[in-house]
């Protein structure tokens, strides 16, 4: 994931005097030298052939500030003048007013966004639109051609970033056994590949999110070329008219079969009612900060063995093992965290026993799970 640095800088600047080089200094908190940027390619139109300079008028201390003292590399896109959707309201106001899903306001800043790719520290951001800035004048002017030149090169470098993020198992590399299925360690490394994916994914999707044309390229970073061919062969195409409306067509007159609904396995039943009694449990106002580990844990649970158990398809064993793996450390995670609650409930009888119970279900379900294990094992 990318090292976002903004809160932590004190002071800076960013140097695209010449022409295919771009080298900085950034001062940031609790460093007595300042870090070193020293990157190959330009700055987009309105930095490039100037110096910028940047000042935070409220630097604050952040986590993982670990940086190489020399960042070495290519640029991402540096510009003083992307277009993003900045919140008219406090931190608090936004979430108070996200989770009664109102409608916030906002307005379009100008924002401050330098990225760059490291070999050290992989991708590196500062996206604010509250730093102090100042702009000397160009000692060259970069044209329109050569703008769109370093943002398809900036566009690559993302691409690739997100290609060693990921690292894709190719299907050659995939062994399976007799059955053509693969073993409870190979889907584990599949999953592990799809976490990943999901990480580098969320990742564009924070970098592209207000871009009007995010999807393509959206597409282009993730290597996800047969979406591109389609947006290109769909924005070519003329546009179809609309079908007449039926109640066939918007499912008014649908005749649902009993014996096609999803089967639900009992211990996913079990597990979608512990998570519905851990909310009612940590719903109270002072909510203790293992609630939300808790909560987090169980939903978790629920989910996975919803995706490895429900249905009346057979699922590959080694899928069903490696999914059940995942899903003991997480009830580990929800046991430990309901003893922080049982402890922290020690002046309320009541909510104290209920607390235990919802621990003794967990634990209940994590056995059945190792059981179930043994048995896939065995079988």
């Amino acid at each position: 994931m990318a090292w976002r640095i903004d809160e932590a800088l004190e002071r800076g600047e960013i140097d695209n005097t010449v022409e295919g080089k771009t080298v900085g200094r950034l001062w940031i908190l609790g460093r007595e030298e300042p870090v070193l940027l020293d990157l190959a390619g330009d700055c987009w139109r309105d930095l490039a052939g100037s110096r910028l300079t940047f000042r935070n008028p409220a630097p604050k201390p952040q986590a993982s500030m670990d940086l190489a003292a020399v960042q070495q590399g290519v640029v991402g896109d540096m510009t003083a003048s992307r277009k993003n959707k900045v919140p008219l309201v406090s931190d608090e106001e936004f979430a108070a007013m996200y989770a009664a899903r109102q409608q916030i306001p906002f307005c379009w800043k100008n924002t401050l966004y330098l990225e760059w790719f490291s070999e050290r520290n992989g991708r590196v951001v500062i996206e604010t639109c509250d730093f102090e800035l100042k702009l000397s004048d160009h000692t060259w002017e970069m044209d329109d051609d050569a703008e769109e030149a370093q943002k398809l090169a900036n566009m690559q470098a993302m691409r690739d970033f997100m290609n060693d993020l990921v690292r894709r198992i190719e299907p050659a590399d995939r062994k399976v056994d007799d059955d053509g299925e693969e073993d409870e360690f190979q889907w584990e490394e599949r999953l592990k590949e799809s976490d990943r994916l999901a990480d580098a994914y969320q990742e564009v999707l924070e970098k592209y999110l207000d871009d009007p044309d995010a999807e393509r390229k959206e597409a282009f970073a993730m290597g996800w070329d047969g979406l591109l061919e389609a947006l290109a062969e769909e924005s070519e195409a003329p546009s179809p008219e609309p079908a007449a409306w039926t109640p066939e067509a918007s499912g008014d007159e649908e005749d649902w079969d009993d014996d096609a609904e999803m089967r639900q396995h009992p211990l996913q039943a079990k597990a979608q009612d512990v998570v519905i009694r851990g909310i009612d449990l940590t719903r109270a106002g002072d909510e203790h900060p293992a609630a939300a580990v808790l909560n987090s844990a169980l939903m978790q649970v629920a989910g996975k063995l919803a995706g490895a158990l429900n249905g009346d398809y057979e699922r590959e064993t080694g899928y069903v093992l490696a999914m059940l793996k995942r899903c003991l450390g997480w009830q580990n995670d929800a046991l430990a965290a309901c003893s922080e609650l049982v402890n922290a409930a020690a002046g309320d009888p009541d909510h104290f026993r209920a607390l235990e119970a919802l621990r003794d279900s967990i634990f209940e379900i994590r056995e059945e799970i190792v059981n179930l294990r043994k048995e896939l094992k065995n079988n």
